[in-house]
């Protein structure tokens, strides 16, 4: 992990960093008084897009007693593109605006190959954060592409508890996977989002093998999220990694 720029804000650190060719911030209090429990924070793609909104997300982690970070996306921002998702991408595109249902074989190509590489890079931004000193366990998820968080909360042991926001396209084997999944779970549904199909995210919440298992579902469209259900997310992070 090599960090690129520093910032101090009131009682927040916010660092850039590169791991390989992946770009990351971290967001730290200025004066921790111990190693700092990390939240990983998800998103759908394009850090300096989405960066108004991590970073209130993040300020609101170290508000709270937590470390956050977050890493981009394979094939956004400046990263190289895949060829193949941007083909499925495109068939995806087409079919929405025919009005045609999305079949499973695009969702597949368009979801998986982000999946299978981003899961890992999770893993190794988790290596570096927690080899730095002020960083310590547990360890949550929270946001992003809900596939990602699923297959993460089941591959990596260091997650503790994951917020999962729905209303994206998922995977059939993201379905099967979502059965083993057992950490507590908060996820988070808006009830109009037009981009997401309801019904579907009604079946992966019921696939969550998890005991403890909340859903969270608010009125309003895919940017609509009130301010009380990202309250009680931060709750829910309080009582599973403090």
């Amino acid at each position: 992990m090599h960090f690129t720029s520093e910032r101090r804000d009131d009682d927040v650190v916010e660092r850039a960093f590169t791991l390989g060719d992946v770009p990351g911030i971290l967001w730290t209090p200025a004066s921790p008084s111990a190693p700092t429990p990390l939240i990983l924070l998800g998103h759908p793609g394009g850090l300096d897009r989405m960066y108004p909104r991590l970073a209130g997300r993040a300020r609101h982690s170290v508000a709270d007693g937590f470390a956050a970070a977050t890493i981009e996306l394979p094939g956004s921002g400046e990263r190289p593109r895949s060829a193949d998702v941007e083909r499925a991408r495109v068939d995806l595109r087409r079919a929405l605006e025919a009005g045609e249902p999305v079949d499973d074989e695009i969702v597949d190509r368009l979801v998986l190959p982000l999946v299978e590489r981003a899961v890992p890079e999770w893993q190794a931004a988790l290596d570096a954060l927690l080899s730095l000193p002020e960083i310590g366990g547990p360890v949550g998820y929270s946001g992003g592409v809900i596939s990602i968080g699923t297959r993460l909360a089941l591959v990596e042991p260091r997650i503790s508890a994951a917020v999962l926001f729905a209303g994206s396209f998922v995977p059939r084997v993201i379905f099967e996977e979502a059965r083993q999944v057992t950490v507590p779970l908060h996820v988070l549904l808006q009830w109009d989002d037009e981009g997401n199909d309801r019904q579907a995210a009604l079946n992966l919440f019921d696939a969550f093998g998890s005991k403890e298992k909340t859903l969270h579902a608010n009125m309003g469209g895919h940017t609509g999220v009130p301010q009380f259900a990202g309250d009680a997310a931060a709750q829910f992070f309080t009582r599973h990694l403090k």
